[in-house]
């Protein structure tokens, strides 16, 4: 692995609601803008396919540890070599701090232009971004 990013958003939603989110695949391409499309294969593995700016990328990742509402891990297992985290933050009854690592290996031009140019980095943050406004909205719709 030879690239990494480190990413969080402020939610002003509990953890239970940012959780809940984050941890139904299928919601997965609302707020992934890059993601088009993740299907489980069974508890542990799921079949993703990605369009990236100039690519198209398909693989399989396993989780490698789920603690509710606290963190989401996984490495892919065939297809790209990444892993990831994503940890869940408590900071009040009703905020909660959502982070996101990625350890990957760019492949091709377009890749590693994305790591030196923080476009990955750019990426991520919008896709955060459009977690947090789900999340937020998710988290009036709660009572």
């Amino acid at each position: 692995m030879s690239a990494s990013l480190l990413e969080s958003v402020d939610v002003e939603a509990p953890i239970s609601v940012a959780w809940e989110l984050w941890s139904d695949v299928e919601r997965w391409p609302s707020f992934l803008s890059h993601v088009r499309m993740v299907e489980p294969m069974d508890e542990c593995r799921f079949a993703w396919q990605l369009e990236l700016p100039g690519a198209e990328k398909n693989f399989v990742a396993e989780l490698t540890e789920v603690v509710p509402e606290n963190r989401i891990a996984w490495h892919t297992v065939e297809g790209v070599d990444h892993a990831g985290v994503v940890t869940f933050h408590r900071l009040s009854d009703t905020t909660s701090r959502v982070t996101l690592q990625i350890e990957y290996d760019p492949k091709g031009f377009v890749e590693h232009l994305g790591a030196l140019t923080n476009l990955d980095s750019t990426l991520a943050n919008y896709d955060l971004g459009e977690f947090q406004k789900l999340a937020e909205r998710a988290a009036r719709q709660t009572p």
